[in-house]
């Protein structure tokens, strides 16, 4: 089949996005991919991007051979595809790696799809790319979809977290994770690592959840330019991440890795002030130049001699929750590699691993009790061009609709002038979004 394309104006006074994803949001597969306006970070061309259905897909369940089996894929495909890489491809890109803790979500290790319709959404127009029916078919049908009322209320920053249907647990005591972080800052004395980053999870077992109702509480509240909706059968995530991975425009590559996190104030000034002190931070300064050391040598792997470069180094953004620390890193590719290939040898990202990245990923294994799945993972899409982007998962829920089983996941950075309660508390202002949208 060939996809058709076609440029629509904006309806003025119709909130076209909001009823798009509403009739996207109950299909399988489908991506939703919204920037919120923030073009800062982004760098977007769209403030949307929706994709739904399968034309064709490619679902592993193991690591072993996941980038060899996406590249014939998007060798094979030359058109739209969208889908996720989970954190344990790690375990294709360093055979000896593996993954053995308890997963409650089952995210297959890998999942792409070639859209039946593909919805870009900017400032004034809409672009639909369909395959099979027109595209005009699909303007209609979401023009027509109805739109919820309202979301559901969020609480006031003030207000008790309450779950009246299931209590939210940690996996990992807070003791225990104090104990843990001693233990990591131990193997950094002696110099086994320099930096790793711990992350622990927060689930509860029984839960019923309005996944749409849901992503849009998140989304009002977080408004970040990386959120993600994406159903994979019965198992999805709602993601509210401001990181990107790896972003492809022609021979450029980019990344832009977070080290840094502060929240934000309840006053203008209290935000001012709150913003210096993560700028002038020595501790998050170090994580950050650990990382763009780091990133720098894996874009190097598949960039130019001499092109990599810090396009931006301790950049303060201000998101909805909190400020972040962003560095950029860009790089022009080699002649003749491979798109796939270039994600492979970032893979994963700086920020979500340590440094050195290996030793950092086997300390992780050994020291989380969650597998991270998607966690940590990315999602994103490839054009038609060969172009790409994806982001980093994070400030994510994950729902097993199935099971009725439901986790998201917090971390941060050990260095070895952590202060244990210290990096509990960040935890805990990292998640502070998803305890939110669950109350």
């Amino acid at each position: 089949m060939t996809r058709v394309s076609r440029k629509f104006p904006l309806p003025k006074g119709h909130d076209f996005k909001q009823r798009a994803f509403q009739w996207a949001a109950g299909q399988a597969p489908v991506c939703y991919l919204d920037s919120n306006g923030y073009h800062g970070v982004a760098g977007s061309e769209h403030e949307c991007l929706l994709a739904v259905g399968a034309a064709s897909q490619i679902c592993l369940e193991t690591e072993r051979g996941a980038f060899d089996a996406l590249k014939k894929i998007v060798d094979e495909t030359p058109d739209w595809l969208f889908g996720y890489l989970t954190y344990d491809l790690k375990n294709d890109v360093e055979p000896r790696l593996t993954s053995g803790n308890f997963d409650g979500i089952g995210f297959p290790a890998i999942h792409f799809f070639q859209p039946e319709v593909v919805v870009e959404i900017a400032a004034e127009s809409i672009v639909i790319h369909s395959l099979g029916a027109s595209p005009d078919f699909f303007l209609k049908k979401i023009s027509q979809s109805p739109i919820s009322e309202r979301i559901s209320p969020i609480p006031r920053f003030r207000d008790k977290f309450r779950n009246p249907q299931s209590q939210i647990r940690n996996r990992i005591l807070r003791s225990d994770y104090l104990d843990t972080v001693h233990a990591i800052r131990q193997h950094i004395g002696r110099g086994d690592i320099y930096e790793m980053n711990f992350c622990q999870e927060f689930f509860a077992e029984g839960y019923r959840l309005d996944v749409a109702d849901t992503f849009q509480r998140l989304n009002a509240l977080g408004k970040a330019p990386f959120s993600t909706y994406y159903r994979q059968q019965d198992r999805y995530l709602l993601c509210a991440s401001p990181e990107r991975f790896l972003k492809k425009t022609g021979q450029k590559i980019l990344t832009q890795p977070i080290k840094g996190t502060m929240r934000r104030g309840r006053t203008g000034e209290e935000d001012t002030v709150l913003r210096q002190q993560l700028h002038q931070s020595k501790k998050d300064r170090s994580e950050n130049v650990m990382i763009v050391d780091l990133v720098r040598n894996d874009l190097a792997r598949s960039c130019r001699a001499g092109s990599v470069k810090v396009d931006e180094l301790f950049g303060i953004y201000q998101f909805q929750q909190v400020f972040q620390m962003i560095s950029t890193v860009s790089g022009e590719l080699l002649p003749g590699v491979h798109p796939v290939d270039a994600i492979r040898r970032a893979f994963p990202m700086g920020s979500m691993t340590g440094a050195p990245k290996l030793r950092s990923m086997e300390l992780i294994e050994r020291y989380e009790r969650t597998k991270r799945g998607l966690y940590s993972g990315a999602v994103g899409y490839f054009t038609p061009q060969g172009d790409f982007d994806f982001n980093v998962v994070i400030r994510s829920i994950f729902y097993n609709a199935a099971d009725q089983y439901l986790s998201f996941q917090a971390g941060g950075a050990i260095v070895f002038d952590s202060v244990p309660e210290a990096e509990y508390e960040e935890c805990l202002l990292k998640a502070q979004g998803m305890f939110k949208v669950l109350s």
